[in-house]
């Protein structure tokens, strides 16, 4: 069972107003509860976007399962679980059904069938990679971090916890036009560096590795800018706009109670590309 949680950007601005961005691994089965908290901001790997053989051979050698084998009672929770013979049997039944997954599509992708309905088969045996970015985490603590949660959120909402509380958030001054102000998540030191006057050339980066939802790219290579600009303009030059990526860059509003889409304090990314800023219309 994989369930991880690391600080990929921790930033605070001059009014005290954290912004924090977050790269989760979790069984994909409790990615609906995670969508649940609007205040969110997120981009999460594709399940058909990734070849079939990769996820058939994850199902097989690491499928997800639960971390919690709880004994069917009356409720929601399950506070007793099972053990000895019944918890040998419970996990060898979800081995087999995903034995069985992998096998059907593996058959299905030989016929020719597409990986976005071949790999659907194999979701509940996943992990998922998710990239969450927000200002605000005081309700999903509550929810989440509390025992009534399934357990597997849990432990997530507890990674979480722990990996922020390790973490040091980097000031971020009122200076829109410079690096400095920028929370940039998979931008590196060298680059901000590098492009220091130039916050939005860099926001687009930021923007590209989001939606990769990784600073490498999918074959595990270091990013080219080149390739990061090109996914960018697809993204933002797209319609209907894929606006998503574009949510995770933000620089620090003057007020912290002033907000930004879900951003509360800080200004996002998205609200400038939706005000078309890297297409001005020329002046008549």
């Amino acid at each position: 069972m994989t369930i991880t949680a690391k600080v990929v950007e921790h930033s605070i601005a001059p009014h005290g107003k954290k912004l924090a961005t977050y790269q989760l691994r979790y069984p994909r089965f409790i990615h609906a509860e995670l969508m649940t908290h609007r205040v969110f901001s997120r981009n999460a790997s594709s399940s058909r976007a990734i070849p079939v053989a990769k996820m058939i051979a994850e199902v097989r050698s690491a499928p997800a399962m639960p971390i919690h084998w709880g004994k069917n009672q009356p409720g929601m929770q399950a506070h007793q679980q099972l053990t000895g013979d019944e918890l040998f049997r419970a996990k060898a039944r979800w081995m087999l059904a995903a034995e069985v997954a992998a096998n059907q599509a593996e058959a299905m992708a030989e016929i020719g069938v597409h990986k976005q309905v071949v790999n659907r088969i194999l979701e509940p045996f996943l992990h998922i990679s998710v990239i969450v970015t927000a200002t605000e985490f005081d309700n999903w603590n509550e929810l989440r971090a509390h025992p009534d949660a399934q357990p597997e959120i849990h432990e997530l909402a507890l990674q979480m916890q722990a990996a922020i509380s390790a973490s040091t958030p980097v000031f971020r001054p009122m200076d829109r036009l410079h690096e400095r102000a920028w929370h940039l998540p998979y931008v590196t030191v060298a680059e901000r560096q590098q492009y220091a006057d130039q916050p939005l050339f860099l926001a687009k980066l930021s923007a590209a590795r989001c939606a990769r939802v990784s600073y490498l790219t999918h074959d595990g290579r270091e990013p080219l800018i080149r390739e990061d600009l090109k996914l960018f303009d697809l993204l933002v030059g797209a319609r209907p706009l894929h606006a998503s990526p574009v949510e995770h860059q933000a620089y620090p509003m003057p007020l912290a109670t002033q907000q930004s889409k879900n951003f509360f304090g800080w200004r996002q990314h998205r609200e400038l590309v939706e005000f078309d800023i890297y297409h001005p219309q020329p002046q008549s």
